[in-house]
C-alpha cells in the first residue's frame, strides 16, 4: 500500500506494484478503489512524483506509469488499465499527463511477468481522523473551479475558461458517444438532483443515506440507467463533485467539465466541513 499527501491536503492511498530491472526505467502499476482519498485521476502527478522520489530518486525520468481506478460495482464507466505519459518532467514533478488504454497482455509484456489487477489483500486502512460533517448543497455551476480533465482534446478540451459563459447562454443537451461523462443530459440530472436535495432536506436525510434516497427517487421517476447512475454519483459521499477548499477539486472534475460544457446553471456538490 502506498500513501501520499494529495493536493487536496488529505492523505490518499493506492496499491503500488513497482517493477524494476537493470538498465531500464521502472514500471509503476497502481490500483485504487473508491474511498481511498483523492482519486488517481485527479492526483496522478502527485502520486507519480511521490513514487519517483521515494523509490527511484536517481532516475532521470519518472517511472513508466500505469494505473487503474476501480469504480463501484455495476458502473457503466470503464475500469481498464491506463498508460499515462507525461509531456515533461522536472525533478520529481511529472507534468502534462495524457492517458491511453493498455491491455492486460500489453501490460504483462511491458513488465515481463503477470500483474495483479485488483486492489489486493494487503490494504491497510488510513489512520482514522476526526470525521468531518458531510453537507450536500446547491451550487452555481459557472462558479466551479477550472477543471483539468485527462481526456483527449476532442472529448474534453482542458479548462473551459471563458467558454463557460457562452455555454450558459447556448446550453447543450445532446448526448455524445465519446465517454461516459458526455453520455446523457446533465440538465435533466441536475434538475432532478435539486428536487432530491429539497425533499431530503425536508425529511432530514443524512448525507450517508443520500445516494440511496436519490436512487429511489430516480426509480420512481422512471429515469433511465445513465441518468440514474449520474444522479447517484452526485449524492455519493465517495464520488460526489467536491470542490477543494483552496481551489480545484477533491473529486468530480470530469463531471464538472461536462456540466460546464452543457451550460447547466445549478447542480449539487458535496462539502466536507471539518469537525470542530
Amino acid at each position: 500500500m502506498f500513501s501520499v499527501l494529495a493536493p487536496s491536503g488529505h492523505s490518499s492511498t493506492c496499491r503500488l506494484q513497482l517493477f524494476t530491472a537493470d538498465g531500464v526505467r521502472p514500471v509503476a502499476v497502481v490500483t485504487q478503489a473508491a474511498g481511498e482519498g483523492m482519486g488517481l485521476t485527479n492526483a496522478v502527478e502527485a502520486f507519480a512524483g511521490a513514487v519517483w522520489e521515494r523509490y527511484c530518486p536517481d532516475e532521470e525520468l519518472p517511472p513508466v506509469w500505469v494505473q487503474r481506478q476501480l469504480d463501484a460495482a455495476g458502473s457503466a464507466r470503464l475500469t481498464d488499465f491506463q498508460r499515462v505519459r507525461f509531456a515533461e518532467a522536472r525533478r520529481y514533478r511529472p507534468l502534462g499527463p495524457r492517458w491511453s488504454r493498455i491491455t492486460p497482455e500489453q501490460l504483462e509484456a511491458l513488465v515481463g511477468m503477470p500483474v495483479a489487477t485488483d486492489r489486493g489483500d494487503g490494504y491497510v486502512p488510513r489512520p482514522e481522523e476526526p470525521e468531518p460533517q458531510l453537507v450536500f448543497g446547491e451550487f452555481a455551476v459557472v462558479r466551479l473551479a477550472r477543471p483539468r480533465p485527462f481526456r483527449e482534446p476532442a472529448c474534453m478540451p482542458s479548462g473551459v475558461g471563458w467558454r463557460r459563459w457562452v455555454y450558459q447562454i447556448l446550453p447543450r443537451r445532446e448526448a455524445r458517444s465519446c465517454c461516459w461523462y458526455h453520455g446523457g443530459d446533465w440538465h435533466a440530472v441536475s434538475e432532478m438532483a435539486l428536487k432530491v436535495l429539497k425533499h431530503a432536506q425536508e425529511q432530514e436525510v443524512a448525507a450517508e443515506d443520500m445516494e440511496d434516497f436519490a436512487v429511489a427517487h430516480a426509480a420512481a421517476a422512471g429515469a433511465g440507467r445513465w441518468q440514474s447512475e449520474a444522479l447517484a454519483t452526485l449524492f455519493s459521499v465517495s464520488d460526489a463533485i467536491q470542490p477543494a477548499s483552496g481551489g480545484g477539486y477533491v473529486n468530480g472534475q470530469h463531471r464538472a467539465q461536462a456540466l460546464l460544457e452543457a451550460g447547466v446553471r445549478r447542480t449539487v456538490v458535496l462539502w466536507f466541513v471539518p469537525a470542530s
